[in-house]
């Protein structure tokens, strides 16, 4: 497939280059295309464009969003809607407030009734979102390890095939899908995030991921 990753960060890095490295072709939309950082990211996918936002999005067979989570919405503004229409769209983001954790707990600008998601969704409609890779960070991404077993990753999203299209990466990528149902159901995936984090700003360990056990 073609993808178009919105946002150039170091999650937007890590997911165009698994892309490529399953055969797919990927363009990495940016509002700065020639920024230093994104020139020594090229050198070294020397396969992967690099495009605006709007390149991005046309570019893409399925859409990755990227963004800083305050940013998504007008992120998926500049991609321009039209470019995004009945295309799935995998969202990465959370809802960061950007004030220092408490305690190891990062603050959040929604509510417990609220997601990013269900905001980001009703600023494109005629797109798909599928809520996933928001609770792992990005060095563990993309085919990562575990002796446990195959991690989790938590979706959930409005559209059956949609949905299907991105279990299908996930498995590529290394994880199991969980499918937890429409697009609400991101008020509860969104806050793994936070559940992430804790370890990670109380004892350094950025390396979990979650793991869904059944009988």
């Amino acid at each position: 497939m073609k993808i178009g990753i919105l946002g150039s960060g170091m999650v937007g890095q890590t997911l165009a280059a698994g892309f490529l490295k399953h055969g797919h072709r990927a363009m990495l939309g940016t509002r700065e295309t020639d920024k230093g950082n994104l020139q020594d990211w090229r050198s070294k996918n020397p396969a992967a464009q690099v495009g605006t936002f709007e390149e991005a999005a046309k570019f893409g067979d399925l859409v990755v969003l990227c963004s800083l989570g305050r940013a998504a919405v007008e992120v998926l503004r500049l991609a321009g809607p039209d470019n995004l229409a009945a295309k799935t769209i995998i969202d990465t983001t959370n809802p960061l407030a950007g004030t220092p954790p408490v305690e190891g707990v990062i603050a959040y600008t929604t509510g417990p009734n609220q997601s990013l998601a269900e905001e980001i969704q009703a600023a494109v409609p005629r797109s798909h979102i599928v809520k996933a890779f928001n609770s792992v960070g990005s060095a563990r991404m993309v085919n990562p390890h575990y002796e446990q077993g195959t991690p989790t990753m938590f979706i959930c999203g409005n559209n059956a095939e949609a949905k299907a299209q991105v279990s299908a990466i996930l498995q590529q990528f290394g994880w199991e899908a969980c499918d937890c149902g429409g697009i609400t159901s991101a008020r509860a995936i969104e806050p793994l995030c936070m559940l992430w984090c804790i370890p990670g700003f109380l004892h350094n360990e950025w390396g979990n991921a979650f793991k869904l056990l059944t009988r």
